[in-house]
């Protein structure tokens, strides 16, 4: 959990959203939610056609992705953690080779030097690049996009604590017709 904080900087890594036929049901269940996981309203938003009527619309997007400083933040360690330990990683496998007395290395060991520490910070940042992009969050999303846009309502809750997490998960499977959640 520490390496979870270490790299991303929101507070909730987790999106559960339930699909629900009606709004009726859909607000029930949050006020259900909210009491028996102990979530504040910032923590559970109900999106529905009204939110995803035009493309990329600023209410979908706060209501889906409400720590907008939070991902600046994500995007920024993701790439300091990820590159630091690419360019480690590069210095680990060089004085690997150079202990295994690699010939290639003995001959160019500059040179080799640069390369493995340049190619493993480049992977890092890479891999940097795809922990920001979050494509566990992407799924969730088009999901409720898609459910909104065929005039069904969703319940998205961010939960802090596994415990929430728990709770939330126990409510939207026994009443929504289908959940979809992230990492």
């Amino acid at each position: 959990m520490r390496i979870k904080r270490l790299i991303f900087g929101e507070r909730s890594l987790t999106k559960v959203a339930g699909l629900f036929m009606s709004r009726d049901q859909a607000d029930g269940v949050a006020q259900e939610v909210k009491r028996t996981a102990g979530l504040d309203d910032p923590q559970v938003y109900l999106v529905g056609p009204p939110d995803g009527s035009a493309p990329n619309s600023p209410a979908f997007s706060r209501k889906l992705e409400p720590e907008q400083a939070g991902i600046w933040r994500t995007l920024i360690r993701a790439h300091v953690v990820a590159g630091s330990a690419g360019v480690v990683a590069g210095l680990l496998l060089y004085l690997g080779f150079v202990l295994a007395d690699s010939a290639a290395v003995k001959s160019t060991p500059g040179m080799s030097l640069v390369a493995m520490v340049f190619f493993g910070g480049l992977i890092g940042l890479l891999f940097g690049g795809l922990l920001t992009a979050r494509p566990d969050h992407a799924r969730v999303i088009a999901t409720v996009r898609r459910a909104i846009r065929q005039g069904r309502w969703a319940v998205v809750i961010h939960p802090v604590t596994q415990r929430q997490l728990d709770e939330s998960m126990r409510a939207l499977r026994d009443r929504s017709y289908r959940v979809v959640r992230s990492l």
